[in-house]
């Protein structure tokens, strides 16, 4: 008579490892930076487009019966060029459809993780404009910087010198309108240390922004700065500054891990960043018969620069707590 393990049957019947019907997100970043570029028309052909600009017109002094004095009119160009040709790529075999629990659901994914990575190669590169400031300069203009290493904290971190420092180089360059700011997550913290140990004692305003940080569950601050609503940014592009003489501190070294914070004019024509697209964003879908496999690529041309420098600050803190 063969013998039966009654007590170990239960143990055969339960799997010792379960998997869910559902796929795990990645959680995302939200993006802004597309909503900061103005969009340029005018395309027909080729990869180039030319903008001429005309400057100010002199005035004088004169005594009667003088000749007049004339002058030629400045002149110049802004030349946009279509400089970015991206793709994202995908393939699944015959072997991984026939055996993947997951692989229509994987398939169905493909469209929108595609169109993510674009957008987030999109957002990391405009916000990168404010890289092609000329570096380890001030970027003076009108008298004011455009361009400096934070002064909080051993140069480090943001102060609010800092935002009053970016108004005055818009101001002084006749950057009028809307004004926004990116900053790094590290810059939030800073500030929400700032309120959270004395600031609303002074400032009943503040009071309850300790609860919840300056942008709550957002990415945007409760709190406008200086004119600035303040936005948080993980996109926000790597300096290769070493140092800038842009104040009366004299020549500031950037930190150490350092990352560029976006301050802006905004709205119309004085928006610093403009874009186009040469090619919308298309996905195309082939069938390898030799490697057995379906084949996904999505492929997209356009082109992004720095319009209005002047609307433009750059303030270059530490990305580290």
């Amino acid at each position: 008579m063969a013998s039966f393990d009654y007590t170990k049957v239960n143990d055969h019947l339960v799997r010792t490892e379960q998997w869910s019907a559902y796929l795990k997100e990645v959680l995302l970043d939200d993006l802004q930076a597309k909503g900061y570029v103005r969009q340029l028309d005018g395309f027909t052909d080729g990869n180039q487009l030319t903008i001429p600009s005309v400057g100010e017109m002199p005035m004088r002094n004169v005594d009667e019966n003088s000749p007049a004095v004339y002058d030629a009119a400045d002149t110049g160009e802004f030349i946009f060029t279509i400089d970015q040709y991206v793709e994202s790529a995908f393939f699944i075999t015959d072997k991984a459809k026939q055996d993947s629990y997951y692989a229509s659901q994987l398939l169905a994914m493909i469209p929108e993780k595609m169109r993510r990575a674009l957008d987030e190669d999109y957002e990391s590169k405009v916000w990168s404009l404010a890289n092609t400031q000329t570096l380890n300069d001030a970027n003076s203009i009108n008298g004011a910087s455009h361009r400096f290493v934070a002064s909080g904290s051993s140069n480090t971190v943001l102060s609010l010198d800092d935002f009053a420092k970016a108004k005055f180089a818009l101001d002084k360059a006749a950057a009028m309108g809307a004004r926004v700011a990116f900053i790094d997550p590290s810059q939030e913290y800073v500030f929400n240390n700032l309120i959270g140990a004395q600031g609303f004692i002074n400032n009943p305003q503040f009071q309850g922004v300790v609860n919840t940080g300056f942008t709550g569950n957002a990415p945007k601050f409760i709190r406008n700065f200086m004119g600035f609503d303040v936005y948080v940014s993980n996109y926000l592009p790597t300096p290769t500054d070493s140092a800038i003489n842009a104040d009366s501190r004299g020549s500031v070294s950037a930190p150490a891990a350092p990352v560029t914070n976006v301050f802006m004019t905004v709205g119309g024509d004085r928006t610093p960043f403009v874009g186009a697209y040469r090619q919308q964003p298309r996905v195309e879908f082939e069938r390898n018969k030799d490697l057995r496999r379906d084949e996904y690529v999505m492929n997209a041309r356009y082109g992004l620069k720095l319009y209005r420098p002047e609307c433009l600050v750059s303030i270059i803190t530490k990305s580290t707590i």
